[in-house]
């Protein structure tokens, strides 16, 4: 039987501030040309200290997942984050599509993530997110079976950790078999709270360069709805430096942190702290 949590025993509601410090990885892998590089490097140059600046000033912890590459690239940032007090979670090596990888491969970029995470720390990471949101069949259990706690990839749930299911099974012709829970955590996460889909243009066509106000009432709606009916929930945002690191979209993020702070019982945290805080919550 699953534990029940205390919600009771936990902040009215946790806003959790997440950033993925992709920077170059992505576009390294691919072969991006200069121009599409240089606004990837935004992040390293220009976000990145923005962010840790304005952090300072508001008194908020927060996760940080960064890919390998970014870890030994550029050392300083990773530095910066950890000794300014935020947690370093992993997030592939030259943010990689799991979904398109060997068990092998995904195994080890995994073990590599959490020797170079290690490295700034001094710790192995507890905290993993799969680049782009995207999960092979068997990519949790790997994650799980290397030692970290949480997975943040999944979109099963808004306001509420769970623990992730290893097993389901579903095809077409027959109806679905659900497997079981295992040890591993998951903070959900979904599009709408991520700055990417409305800031940056897709290739695909997608609209992008969204003005912030439309972003900055769809987050404070959803923090509202949250703070109203998900007492002890978890609201997590995620963000990219190169994007959210824009000037116009730092004012709309210091909007948002000061709506939350204007509401009962809302703390920020990191989300390996408020893990803790759950789990202690179980009976």
């Amino acid at each position: 039987m699953r534990p029940m949590v205390d919600h009771a025993a936990l902040p009215r509601l946790t806003v959790a501030l997440t950033f993925d410090h992709d920077s170059l990885s992505d576009g390294i892998r691919r072969g991006d040309p200069p121009v599409k590089l240089s606004h990837a490097e935004f992040g390293h140059r220009v976000g990145v200290p923005r962010i840790l600046a304005l952090l300072e000033r508001e008194g908020i912890a927060s996760s940080w997942f960064i890919p390998g590459w970014t870890l030994e690239t550029y050392p300083d940032d990773a530095a910066a984050v950890f000794i300014a007090g935020h947690e370093v979670g992993s997030h592939g090596w030259y943010h990689e599509d799991f979904s398109e990888l060997t068990t092998d491969e995904q195994r080890r970029i995994l073990d590599r993530s959490i020797d170079a995470a290690r490295h700034v720390t001094g710790e192995s990471p507890k905290g993993f997110r799969a680049p782009y949101w995207a999960l092979g069949s068997e990519t949790l259990r790997l994650v799980e079976d290397a030692g970290y706690a949480y997975d943040s990839s999944l979109q099963t749930d808004d306001y509420r950790v769970f623990r992730v299911r290893h097993g389901d099974r579903h095809a077409v012709g027959t109806p679905s078999t659900f497997g079981h829970e295992s040890k591993l955590l998951e903070v959900p996460g979904y599009w709408a709270m991520d700055d990417w889909p409305y800031f940056e243009p897709g290739d695909d066509g997608r609209d992008g360069l969204s003005a912030p106000s439309r972003v900055l009432e769809i987050w404070t709606g959803e923090l509202r709805y949250a703070h109203a009916h998900a007492p002890g929930g978890l609201l997590t945002l995620t963000m990219h430096p190169e994007c959210i690191g824009r000037g116009h979209r730092m004012a709309m993020l210091e909007q948002f942190i000061a709506e939350a702070k204007s509401l009962d019982g809302v703390v920020f945290s990191r989300l390996d702290t408020y893990l803790d805080r759950w789990l202690s919550a179980g009976t």
